[in-house]
């Protein structure tokens, strides 16, 4: 569980990431739908936040 809770989190965070420099419209940002909505903003601050929360949970997590 710690494992899966760990990767999970790492790749919602650098999905949320992503989707704020989409959202942001910045250069290097692939392009998509999401692309200058300042929502993709919002919700990727929220998403990354989650992945990271995600992490420390799963480092935190008492081994069985």
């Amino acid at each position: 569980m710690r494992t899966s809770a760990m990767v999970f989190g790492a790749l919602l965070a650098v999905a949320g990431l992503i989707w704020i420099a989409q959202g942001l419209n910045l250069s290097w940002a692939p392009r998509s739908f999401m692309t200058a909505d300042r929502t993709w903003v919002v919700l990727g601050a929220a998403a990354a936040v989650a992945g990271i929360g995600l992490v420390g949970w799963g480092r935190r997590a008492r081994p069985r």
